[in-house]
């Protein structure tokens, strides 16, 4: 198996921002920590400074606001149950999930491709498939409900 490796430098400061949630996310579901601890450490990491903050503010702490809700709700997009979801992969689904139901100003193409992105880089070896599947069919069914 190969490891993929991420060019931090050319997400942008968006990019970043969604890189630190999807590691935030990570971190909230394998140490269990509170999103305040989470939030604590993020600012304090040097890359903090990089990101866009205030996406990463609002993005997380909305996602973890929520979170049992959109695990509930991703789970009717998965062949498999969402607990067998690598960890990972499960923060960029979350991540996109997210952004398919409350960012309406992006354009769903951007939305996958970004979580695709990130999954190239970080998921496993075909996650990328599989993320690209699972928010394309959320997406027909999340953003046509919300027209």
């Amino acid at each position: 198996m190969t490891e993929k490796k991420a060019n931090p430098k050319s997400l942008g400061k968006r990019g970043l921002a969604r890189l630190t949630i999807v590691q935030a996310l990570y971190q909230m579901q394998i140490a269990q920590h509170h999103k305040d601890e989470i939030l604590s450490q993020v600012r304090e990491r040097e890359q903090y400074q990089e990101i866009d903050k205030s996406y990463f503010i609002e993005v997380f702490t909305s996602i973890c606001d929520d979170y049992e809700q959109y695990f509930i709700e991703l789970q009717d997009y998965l062949d498999r149950p969402i607990e067998q979801i690598d960890p990972i992969e499960l923060g960029i689904l979350m991540l996109g999930y997210y952004e398919l139901r409350i960012k309406l100003d992006l354009d769903v193409p951007v939305i996958i491709n970004e979580a695709v992105n990130l999954a190239k880089c970080f998921g496993s070896l075909d996650g990328h498939k599989y993320i690209n599947a699972i928010l394309d069919k959320a997406a027909k069914k999340v953003r046509n409900n919300l027209i």
